[in-house]
């Protein structure tokens, strides 16, 4: 069996950010999101979660300033993811479903040891860790150029096909509408990302390849099931 978890990064960015995340759930495939928890917009964002009782919402840590700086020592390190996984809990009221990093910054090996034994600890799902297999080819820039033929409607479309095996995946994406808030270079790209999560034609292709729509919810449901099938 397929299974597809879409995941949508940096919930809690902008307001912008925040209502394309809710709108890509509501009316296209996004199941699952994570949150930046210190923001301005982090404490909204978390307040929209309330009522989307089927959208699992994970930890989308931000440490790219403890990496940049000089203090940037392993106990600097995890004592500042500590505090963002504390901090989820008071705005959510509850543990992440899911953790992962703002730009992917986790794959860092002074930053790795640290989320693996968090995941490890919490028994949480950590991204590009098994039995979850990711990919990130629906991103619309790369080398500073914008390519909005890779996440349109088609490119989705055909992804779907050549990505998705038995087994479960996510694959991330970054909807949301541009505002005064967002600081981010990739900005329009996410207007488009919007409208292509939530055309029709993707929901009735995951439906013609047999893909079934999961979240980080159903993650311990299915594990044993992906093991049995492994």
């Amino acid at each position: 069996m397929k299974y597809l978890i879409v995941n949508a990064d940096d919930f809690g960015a902008s307001r912008g950010i925040n209502r394309g995340v809710l709108e890509a759930h509501r009316y296209g495939i996004v199941s699952s999101t994570s949150l930046m928890v210190n923001t301005p917009f982090s404490a909204e964002a978390a307040k929209l979660a309330v009522g989307a009782r089927y959208l699992s919402v994970g930890l989308h840590a931000d440490l790219r300033e403890e990496l940049a700086a000089d203090a940037g020592s392993p106990g600097t390190l995890r004592k500042a993811l500590r505090q963002q996984f504390a901090r989820f809990k008071t705005l959510m009221g509850r543990r992440p479903t899911h953790l992962d990093s703002h730009h992917n910054v986790h794959r860092d090996p002074r930053l790795l040891p640290h989320f693996l034994a968090l995941a490890a600890e919490q028994d949480l799902p950590l991204r590009e860790q098994p039995p979850v297999r990711y990919f990130s080819s629906f991103y619309g820039q790369w080398n500073g150029s914008t390519h909005l033929e890779q996440i349109s409607v088609a490119s989705l479309a055909q992804m779907l096909e050549t990505e998705i095996g038995p087994g479960i995946t996510e694959l991330s994406c970054h909807p949301g509408y541009v505002d005064a808030d967002l600081a981010s270079g990739y900005a329009a790209e996410r207007t488009v990302e919007l409208r292509t999560l939530c055309d029709p034609i993707i929901r009735r292709r995951l439906s013609d390849l047999a893909v079934r729509l999961v979240n980080y919810q159903d993650f311990e449901q299915l594990r044993p099931r992906v093991a049995a099938a492994a």
